[in-house]
């Protein structure tokens, strides 16, 4: 009971090839999953280089007090 029988490794080795192996439904769905997940990582690259070092925040006007502030 301790060690894997053939039994147990003929079942991991079915669900290994299910999920990795072959044309299946699930290999394409994993596959699709991962063009997504590229597409969104790429995505978020583009917006990066679109904003500049200022990470989209803009900055408020100064007041006439820190205005003078930064005169001192």
């Amino acid at each position: 009971m301790g060690s894997m029988s053939i039994w147990h490794w003929a079942i991991v080795i079915v669900v290994i090839a299910l999920l990795f192996g072959g044309r299946g439904k699930l290999s394409g769905i994993m596959g699709d999953a991962a063009k997504g997940i590229r597409a969104f990582k790429d995505g978020l690259k583009d917006d990066d280089k679109k904003d500049g070092p200022h990470d989209g925040v803009s900055s408020l006007p100064r007041t006439e007090a820190e205005k003078e502030e930064l005169k001192r």
